[in-house]
């Protein structure tokens, strides 16, 4: 396989430009092409020259996601997409419209190894990592097909992205650059279910990035139930780790946490985590839980997800529930791309 081009920094581009002999203030323009003008072969870049894009298409190849399937919510305008990748695996985003623009939901894996209990995207475990162009990829092309400025995205769809660290922090940095969507790094949310030491690390990078922790329980008891990550890492070491990346940030911290009924929907429950976490610089985003066919779990009635936040509150926590998106459009984590890989298989 060529290189992939599309995953370089512009440092990285004027190191491979030197490296064949080129002059390095190509890589700018180059770097342009790629993620500004989202240029999808090396023949449209005009302003090189013709020599050097020869060499360019010998050497390198521009990874490009192959739109599937797409689906759009006839209750909110929510679309969903499947995107086929070049060794023919499936990842799926998702595009969810909101008052203040269109924010991106997408994948950094192809399943996930992480084994989360309500979750579809870990059924069938972790195939692999997604390649920074591949995450960038998912963004390009959702605003190329929506035709609609992306201004937000959130790394929360299928995978673990602190499982896949080292391109999350380069896929940061692109998405951000000022000579490619140039998305303020403030409008870009990161998702994890509890990696500490990678948090701990992810706060030295020196990133305006918001943290969300999948939280979803307010004890290790009832978090081992939900979440095998808990096995490994428990609830006071995750939220210290939260606290150093506040610390060192100064980013407010977002705690996800799915409502799952007769599981972690009390009242109880809610006065445990609210003690937890009052004294952290945070927000709770209360989900119910979107049922998939594989799981029994329920997601809790209205009246029980309205005493959760009530109870949170009455301690000055901050809390919100969040807005349910795509439901009639298999919404949940992982559920659109299992539905299609089993229909494939068939």
């Amino acid at each position: 396989m060529e290189k992939d081009i599309k995953s370089y920094t512009k440092k990285e581009l004027e190191a491979e430009l030197a490296a064949i002999g080129e002059k390095t203030f190509r890589a700018k323009q180059i770097y342009s092409w790629l993620h500004e003008k989202q240029a999808k072969s090396f023949e449209e870049m005009t302003n090189l020259p013709k020599g050097l894009r020869e060499k360019l298409a010998k050497e390198y190849q521009i990874l490009t996601l192959q739109p599937i399937k797409q689906l759009e919510s006839k209750l909110d305008g929510t679309k969903k997409y499947l995107f086929e990748l070049y060794d023919k695996n499936i990842i799926e985003s998702v595009c969810m419209k909101y008052h203040y623009g269109n924010s991106v939901c997408i994948s950094s894996q192809v399943g996930c190894r992480m084994g989360c209990r309500f979750c579809a995207s870990t059924i069938d475990g972790l195939e692999r990592s997604l390649a920074v162009s591949e995450m960038l990829g998912q963004v390009y092309q959702i605003q190329e097909l929506s035709k609609e400025r992306v201004g937000h995205v959130v790394v929360m769809g299928s995978g673990e992205p602190m499982d896949n660290y080292e391109n999350i922090v380069k896929f940061i940095h692109m998405l951000s650059d000022e000579d490619g969507l140039h998305i303020s790094q403030r409008n870009i949310t990161i998702s994890t279910s509890g990696l500490v030491p990678e948090i701990k690390r992810f706060a030295e990078e020196g990133l305006q990035v918001t943290l969300a922790l999948s939280l979803h329980a307010p004890n290790d008891t009832i978090r081992k139930t939900l979440m095998p990550i808990a096995n490994r890492y428990g609830i006071e070491e995750v939220l210290e780790a939260c606290q150093y990346f506040f610390k060192k940030t100064g980013r407010r911290i977002t705690f996800e946490y799915s409502l799952v009924q007769g599981v972690n929907d009390s009242e109880e429950a809610a006065e445990e985590l609210a003690k937890k976490i009052r004294h952290i610089n945070c927000h709770v985003n209360l989900i119910p839980v979107n049922p998939i066919k594989e799981r029994e779990f329920k997601e809790s009635q209205n009246k029980e997800i309205l005493q959760f936040k009530k109870k949170l509150e009455q301690y000055g926590v901050n809390v919100t529930v969040r807005r349910e998106m795509g439901r009639d459009i298999e919404g949940a984590c992982g559920q659109l791309r299992r539905s299609f890989m089993g229909k494939q298989k068939v």
